[in-house]
């Protein structure tokens, strides 16, 4: 029998739902509910009047804007999180996209990046199963699909999706693995909530599925960032790699990014420790079933916690100080995230997990796979 778990809102979520192996009694947890609750309050603030939450440098992008929200949502701070949704409804262009930097309003990179737009679609799903809202996701819904369909405009025929529109329109000539592999995350969730609100977008799916299979077949269609430790795990973060293949990856590369005691390094050739990235590792670990190494990896990383909640971004274990030397929303945002997954707080505990549920295998022809058909 499952353990019935309050969420923030009328409906109620199962622990033990998806491929977890059950969730860890609070008591055993390395933090209690209350420090998550006091680190969500941490990235409130520094939300801005506007509603948007900003990086330690000042700038705001739409992708660590959502991931905060998704934070916040799960700790039940709905105000904050719904003026960060009017900030996003607020901001987005006429093409679908947002600008890669804003600044206290101010465009100051106005190039779109393909991640930025699709994890929208991310944010008002999880927001959705969190709150049970239904209103809420109807009216964020002409954003969503505005932006995935811009999304959508940027994929090869071979499937990647590349990582950027120019401001002068031109599409960038090269694709990113962990930004497509977020991407992939934003059209699955994007496909469930039109299906969910009667609006199915079966564009989006065929786009998600040939993405899915490049990401899982094809690491010739992306620029080579193997040095930094996100390109590693974000293939099962984002939910097109799972099974068999999804363990072997993170196998293969454990002993260069994870460092024991501390959690995983930005960049392979660097004595740095990174936050953000060791709970998103810690998530794409949750969504295999890996609980064990899951938990241990998030304890590990609370070395990097300030006493009034809020988290360190890193930490260089070779000269012993923070690096940089900031502490930031956005890796605030992952550990909460990542301790909701694990204790299966809220109706969003799974939205990481359960973004592999749907993968299908679909080449094209302009892949170079022998079992290809064409678009």
């Amino acid at each position: 029998m499952t353990e019935q778990v309050p969420r923030h809102g009328d409906a109620t979520s199962t622990a033990g739902e998806g491929d977890g192996a059950g969730f860890p009694a609070e008591a055993d947890f390395p933090l209690e509910w209350g420090q998550v609750v006091e680190t969500a309050r941490s990235i409130a603030a520094v939300q801005e009047p506007d509603g948007g939450v900003p990086w330690p440098e000042g700038h705001v992008d739409a992708w660590n804007h959502v991931e905060c929200l998704m934070a916040m949502t799960v700790a039940g701070l709905t105000g904050p999180a719904r003026k960060g949704y009017d900030w996003l409804a607020c901001t987005q262009r006429a093409d679908g996209s947002w600008p890669m930097k804003i600044v206290k309003g101010e465009a100051v990179e106005k190039g779109g990046e393909s991640n930025h737009a699709a994890y929208v679609a991310v944010g008002v799903w999880h927001e959705l199963r969190v709150t049970g809202d239904e209103e809420f996701a109807r009216e964020m819904w002409p954003v969503v699909r505005s932006a995935l369909d811009f999304v959508v405009g940027l994929q090869t025929t071979r499937g990647e999706i590349v990582w950027e529109r120019a401001a002068d329109g031109r599409p960038a000539p090269y694709a990113l693995l962990t930004g497509c592999s977020s991407v992939y995350q934003g059209l699955r969730c994007g496909v469930l909530l039109g299906e969910h609100l009667g609006d199915p977008q079966p564009d989006w799916e065929l786009a998600a599925d040939q993405l899915g299979h490049v990401l899982a077949a094809h690491p010739e269609a992306f620029a080579d960032k193997s040095r930094f430790s996100m390109d590693w795990y974000y293939p099962i973060l984002g939910g097109a790699l799972r099974g068999p293949a999804a363990h072997a990856r993170l196998a293969e590369e454990w002993e260069t990014f994870v460092e024991p005691g501390l959690g995983i390094r930005c960049v392979s050739d660097q004595p740095w420790v990174t936050g953000a990235e060791s709970c998103e590792l810690v998530l794409a670990l949750d969504a295999l079933g890996d609980r064990e190494r899951a938990l241990k990896l998030f304890a590990d990383m609370q070395h990097l916690r300030h006493d009034d909640g809020s988290y360190w971004t890193g930490w260089q274990f070779v000269n012993e100080k923070w690096f940089p030397h900031e502490r930031s929303a956005y890796t605030a945002a992952a550990v909460v995230l990542a301790a909701d997954a694990l204790l299966g707080r809220t109706g969003g505990a799974g939205v990481f997990r359960d973004a592999g549920a749907h993968a299908t295998d679909r080449p094209t022809a302009a892949c170079g796979c022998s079992h290809a058909r064409s678009r």
